[in-house]
């Protein structure tokens, strides 16, 4: 049976339906319910831009796109973008996805916290980050119909989001704070986090090996 929110109908592909099971035992309400937000905002802002994603190449990117902050991939100290972007296509390989596939839902949860990029990609890598900033900062609300977004957030609830969101980003960083160096993460340790000074590109020239 098709599942619709706000128009939206959610993808049930056997590799949708295993992944909306997956992401919801592995990850918090919390991940779970803003991928999915994320997922209906992304074909909402896609449509009203005239992009056509792929629904379940872009499902599965919103669905893994916050999962590195809850599951490291490795013991390799990396960005957790890239985290959930190795989990999303180690996923889609072990499924029989092909490797372009796998490489568009990768590059789009890489890239969904980089500013200014993703918008001049691909419908799938450029509907996910308009989804994620809509669903963050408000970007684009108030463009959508209020009954629409009342329908989202009534099916997948908001609670104290913006608290307990930054609360995750600090538990799923504060360990690994170099993975931070150039991105929006660092501003999060650095609100949160008593002592804690991002570096930034001047200290990195001046501190250099070169002597002048």
């Amino acid at each position: 049976m098709t599942e619709i929110i706000a128009g939206v109908a959610i993808p049930q592909t056997p590799a949708a339906v295993e992944a909306t099971s997956f992401v919801q035992k592995m990850t918090s309400p919390l991940i779970f319910h803003h991928s999915r937000r994320v997922f209906i905002f992304s074909m909402l802002r896609a449509h009203a831009l005239g992009l056509q994603p792929d629904p379940e190449l872009l499902y599965l990117s919103a669905l893994f796109h916050d999962t590195g902050l809850s599951m490291p991939y490795s013991d390799v100290e990396q960005r957790f973008e890239l985290d959930g972007a190795d989990h999303a296509r180690k996923f889609m390989l072990d499924r029989g996805f092909s490797d372009a596939a796998a490489e568009v839902v990768w590059t789009a949860i890489a890239l969904h916290t980089t500013p200014g990029i993703p918008g001049r990609m691909g419908a799938e890598v450029a509907a996910t980050n308009f989804g994620v900033l809509t669903d963050i900062v408000g970007l684009g609300l108030g463009e959508l119909n209020r009954e629409q977004v009342e329908e989202i957030t009534a099916a997948h609830p908001r609670g104290d989001f913006k608290n307990e969101f930054l609360r995750a980003f600090v538990d799923g960083l504060s360990h690994r704070p170099d993975t931070t160096y150039g991105t929006v993460n660092a501003d999060v340790l650095e609100h949160f986090i008593p002592g804690f000074r991002r570096t930034s590109m001047v200290d990195r020239i001046t501190g250099s090996v070169w002597p002048q």
